[in-house]
């Protein structure tokens, strides 16, 4: 949403109370989206790189709002250069700015404006670190973030944004972020991900997540902070645009989950939680850009069309041979993607503008400046974020060694592990004739149902557990439900060899 400048106001605003607290409450919302994305990512890893997971997401949390304060919110909301980047010199520091100086036109002030573009900075760049699970120095994405967010994000968030950004001033819509944060964080994985290459094992190992539970938890808590992340956009609560968006985003969300379940369904024959989950992320990106511009009605065609669309993209990368972990490409782009040009069919023309899409009578106008918008973000993240991580991978490597990435990244990493085993720091203690299963080395357990995207063929060795034989299925092919059978005791979950003695079996 362009920052409240299209509010127009009959008189000199004053500070609204209660827009201001709905802004602060918004805000707030939008930061637990980023701890909430760890968990969503944290639980799609496997066991020996939750931390990692976790950390690269959190870590943005420091260095953009530092960035930020010094120079981002300048680049992104400073005084216009020529539509492409505001003055860096513009709030530098965040000082000079009074306490009830209001943003443009609108009735809140600068500082929460500022602070609420702050976690759309924030939670971008920590999407794209799901693409690059299990492989990369810690060391390296955090200079990667720091270089991105400057040269990618900030003037991105410009041209979409701001008065004078180019993009916004050729009418494209957008309003929470469908170009300027998932195209722009989908594009920038694809880049990244051509430099630093395929984890060992991919297409060959199984790569299940080790927690659908915490997927579960982090699809959820994004989904709540979703809410902050659109409706607020519009920077105040008084005219029903933010709560058509509210609205809007519950429904998309809701119709993308079906579509995802059930394409899922006729194509694999299953329902799973990993589905589910991964479809309600794919309706909340599509109709980020979309939700004050739609009806309900668009809304469900928004998120049905999005979520049977990501489903199909997540096997892309099995037949390109690019290896997108979690699926940031599938999800945030091709989601980002759609829900961008979908703005130029089903745009009511009612709600946050007189903007009408195809299907009510506006003709094909919207829909080009919307594929303008798409086409310049996705070209511009890609080629510079390819170019940055390929600067970064010469001067100091951007993966991390071939034993450290079997080992774990945690470990080589953060020098812990996310679980402590019987308190014995990271292993497992299996006694002699007990049958106590090993855990912990990876996620092929190979008993019960284990959907995900990764594609696998062939038998699934845990370390230490023996082998587990399952219906592996392609992720291209359908979910895995791997109904295994463990050649050892202890179905799927070979124990720990019996010798009469405590044998440690490492995470």
């Amino acid at each position: 949403m362009p920052p409240g400048i299209m509010t127009l106001a009959a008189e000199e605003a004053t500070l609204s109370p209660a827009n201001t607290g709905f802004m602060l409450i918004c805000t707030a919302l939008v930061m637990l989206m980023t701890p909430a994305l760890a968990f969503f990512y944290g639980g799609m890893v496997r066991v020996k790189s939750v931390l990692n997971m976790l950390m690269m997401s959190f870590i943005s949390l420091g260095i953009v709002t530092v960035l930020w304060v010094l120079y981002g919110f300048g680049i992104a909301f400073g005084q216009d250069s020529g539509g492409f980047l505001g003055r860096p010199g513009d709030f530098a520091g965040l000082s000079g700015i009074g306490l009830t100086e209001l943003w443009g036109t609108t009735s809140i002030p600068v500082y929460v404006f500022a602070v609420f573009q702050l976690m759309f900075a924030v939670i971008t760049p920590a999407l794209i670190s799901g693409a690059l699970a299990d492989r990369v120095k810690f060391t390296a994405w955090a200079l990667f973030i720091a270089l991105w967010a400057t040269v990618v994000y900030f003037p991105v968030a410009h041209w979409v944004w701001a008065e004078g950004g180019w993009l916004f001033d050729l009418g494209v819509i957008d309003f929470a972020g469908g170009t300027a944060v998932h195209i722009n964080a989908g594009a920038a994985a694809l880049g990244v991900i051509l430099v630093v290459g395929r984890r060992i094992g991919f297409k060959k190992d199984p790569m299940r997540p080790h927690s659908l539970p915490l997927v579960m938890l982090g699809a959820g808590l994004l989904w709540f902070g979703w809410f902050g992340f659109n409706a607020g956009s519009w920077l105040n609560n008084d005219d029903g645009v933010g709560a058509v968006a509210f609205v809007n985003t519950q429904v998309a969300t809701a119709a993308a989950m079906l579509g995802w379940l059930g394409y899922e369904k006729i194509r694999h024959g299953s329902f799973t939680t990993l589905g589910a989950a991964s479809g309600a992320v794919a309706g909340l990106v599509a109709i980020t850009p979309a939700c004050g511009a739609v009806s309900p009605l668009g809304a469900i065609g928004v998120g049905v069309i999005a979520g049977v669309l990501c489903a199909m993209a997540v096997g892309l990368k099995y037949r390109f041979g690019y290896d997108d972990s979690l699926d940031v490409v599938g999800v945030h782009l091709v989601g980002g993607v759609a829900g961008s040009l979908l703005v130029g069919l089903f745009a009511t023309g009612g709600v946050q503008s007189d903007a009408k899409g195809l299907f009510y009578g506006g003709g094909l106008d919207q829909l080009g400046k919307q594929a303008v918008g798409v086409v310049s973000v996705l070209l511009y993240s890609f080629v510079v974020s390819f170019l940055l991580a390929k600067v970064i991978d010469v001067l100091m490597g951007f993966r991390v060694s071939e034993d450290e990435e079997v080992a774990g990244v945690d470990q080589a990493a953060h020098a812990e592990t996310a679980y402590d085993f019987g308190g014995t720091g990271g292993g497992v203690v299996a006694r002699a004739g007990t049958g106590g299963a090993a855990s912990g080395a990876g996620p092929a357990l190979g008993s019960g149902s284990s959907p995900s995207r990764e594609k696998v063929r062939g038998e699934g060795h845990g370390k230490g557990r023996g082998a587990s034989r399952g219906s592996d299925q392609d992720a291209d092919e359908g979910p895995d439900t791997n109904q295994g059978k463990g050649t050892g005791q202890g179905k799927g979950q070979g124990p720990a060899p019996a010798s009469g003695s405590e044998k440690r079996v490492d995470a």
